[in-house]
């Protein structure tokens, strides 16, 4: 293995960097990390092809970054001359995938202000609400859209609703539609939420039996999903290192 390092310098040092800060980035198994020192840059080479490899379709999407912002251009000279319900709300629908909340915001209201009234209109508005930390805002705009659809976006209009309704204080009504939501959904976003909102009720035992469920997915998911899932199961080791055992 020395002889490789010695042969392929500084090229294997470059390998072995390159995998080490793919690994703090993303997090996966502990192993890797002996794999990429101990075996060095052969070790190094293989955690690159079977964890970072995969990556780079995510990393792809990145680049749909630009041409959106492109497109938000367009828009908003098009609404100079046609300010409608419509251009209003694929700019709003625009802005939000771009990260501009508050923007997004104001843009759903002028699309809903001019009867652009879908569902997802309305759902997106109270989920830039709700991450935007206005989650009295929020309230009334995921109920219009559950009280039509339990089951929208896959259940999670419903999970945010009951997120919606804890972080306003309305925690017997959030445990309740919590517990309604999660005997049909998976998402761990819904779990970790309802985890959180039991911690803050002091029912910590349950609040850590939800935590754990994200984990439990973990060794059963293929690695495409186990890579977009580590923030939820970041989230969820926090959370059982935050409450006693």
């Amino acid at each position: 293995m020395g002889f490789l390092s010695h042969l392929f310098y500084p090229w294997g040092l470059i390998v072995q960097g390159l995998a080490i800060l793919h690994f703090i980035r993303r997090r996966p198994d502990t192993y890797w990390l002996y794999i990429i020192i101990f075996l060095g840059p052969l070790g190094a080479a293989a955690y690159l092809f079977v964890e970072a490899l995969p990556d780079v379709g995510l990393i792809g999407q990145g680049f749909k970054v630009f041409p959106r912002r492109k497109r938000i251009g367009q828009v908003r000279l098009a609404i100079l001359d046609n300010p409608s319900g419509g251009n209003y709300e694929e700019l709003a629908n625009l802005l939000m995938d771009d990260g501009k909340l508050q923007a997004a915001r104001e843009a759903f209201d002028k699309a809903i202000a001019a009867r652009v009234e879908t569902p997802d209109t309305i759902y997106r508005r109270g989920v830039c609400s709700l991450l935007l930390g206005d989650a009295a805002a929020a309230v009334p705009d995921l109920e219009r859209v559950v009280s039509k659809d339990a089951d929208y976006d896959f259940r999670r209009a419903a999970g945010l609703l009951a997120h919606a309704y804890a972080q306003t204080g309305q925690k017997e009504k959030a445990e309740a539609l919590f517990r309604a939501v999660v005997v049909k959904s998976t998402l761990s976003e819904t779990y970790l939420n309802f985890a959180d909102l039991l911690a803050s009720e002091g029912k910590t035992s349950e609040a850590c039996e939800w935590a754990r469920k994200v984990l439990e997915k973990k060794p059963t998911m293929p690695g495409y999903l186990r890579r977009r899932e580590r923030p939820w199961f970041s989230r969820a080791s926090k959370i059982l290192k935050r409450l006693p055992a």
